[in-house]
């Protein structure tokens, strides 16, 4: 038993590296998509003190808008473009509907209301778009669906064109909004607000701005998110617990850190593909990549709480 667990799988590592390739290959795509995810997370929890429990349906609810568009008859990129226009107005509705009506409430009363977010974003989206599972329309917005083969060490690898897509795109992605918060005014303010909330108010930088600011940034990565899920797995209501992935990413990586959410995303996709390859499978049947990021999270928080690249919290009586 022993030899199975610490030395079998390592020994079918270094026996077959190309597939040790394509392994690792699938668990970066994962671990990207979820790290996209997980700085819809951060980014609101941070300028907001929100925990955005809606992050998840919003993927979900963006890629049945692109769908849905598209089905009118809407050419595909100008859906695309219309889809971010609905998803800027959900972002202006819910800061002046929802949260600036709850500002100076608890951070419980807060969370709630995104819970609320979720559960109205669930029966809009079943009431306008219907309940069935549909088809990302890859095709139609030019996303390459066919695969490079490679033969490394005389092996086998394959690279799916949509995964590189995928790959390059969501990096992209996270350079162009790591640029963003870091060299704009906008993006400097949102990192005042996610350092010194009080200061921030102090100085004149508006609350609501940054709100509205934050929830489309994180519609924007819903809606790249839903299209990458969406061509890998269908567009379904199913996606919104794909989402969710990201909740071990916040908990590995710590739920303030920009950082910690991209590490941390691909150490949970790369580290659960391996897991379930070499040690699930063989010793426990597979589908451990359902539980694997959680255990590892809870393992992790047992001995920092505040995650990997959290700041700890220290308080003085």
């Amino acid at each position: 038993m022993l030899k199975d667990i610490f030395i079998t799988p390592f020994v079918d590592m270094f026996s077959a590296p190309d597939f040790l390739l394509q392994v690792l290959w699938e668990g970066l795509v994962s671990g990207i998509l979820y790290a996209l995810i997980a700085l819809g997370f951060v980014l609101i929890f941070r300028s907001s003190r929100i925990f955005n429990f809606a992050q998840g349906i919003m993927v979900v609810f963006a890629a049945l808008t692109l769908v849905g568009l598209h089905a009118m008859g809407i050419p595909a990129w100008i859906s695309v473009v219309l889809t971010l226009g609905v998803m800027f107005v959900l972002a202006v509705s819910i800061e002046r509907i929802v949260l600036r009506p709850l500002v100076g409430q608890p951070d419980i009363i807060l969370f709630m209301a995104t819970i609320g977010i979720t559960l109205f974003l669930i029966g809009g989206g079943e009431i306008i778009f219907g309940g069935e599972n549909k088809v990302m329309i890859t095709e139609e917005l030019g996303i390459p669906t066919g695969d490079t083969v490679l033969e490394p060490w005389g092996g086998l690898l394959i690279l799916q064109h949509l995964d590189i897509t995928v790959v390059v795109v969501a990096t992209a992605l996270v350079a162009a909004l790591l640029a963003f918060l870091n060299y704009t005014q906008m993006g400097r303010a949102i990192r005042a607000l996610g350092d010194d909330h009080q200061a921030a108010l102090s100085v004149g930088i508006s609350l609501q701005t940054v709100w509205v600011l934050v929830w489309f940034i994180a519609g924007i990565i819903a809606l790249v998110t839903g299209i990458a899920w969406g061509a890998r797995a269908g567009v379904s209501f199913a996606l919104e617990v794909i989402a969710y992935k990201a909740l071990p990413v916040l908990m590995l990586g710590g739920l303030e850190s920009i950082t910690g959410a991209i590490i941390g995303g691909l150490m949970i996709g790369i580290l659960e593909k391996l897991f379930e390859i070499y040690w699930g499978q063989p010793l426990l049947g597979g589908n451990t990549e359902t539980w694997f990021a959680f255990v590892l999270a809870l393992f992790v928080l047992l001995f920092r709480p505040q995650g990997l690249f959290g700041e700890k919290i220290i308080e003085r009586v």
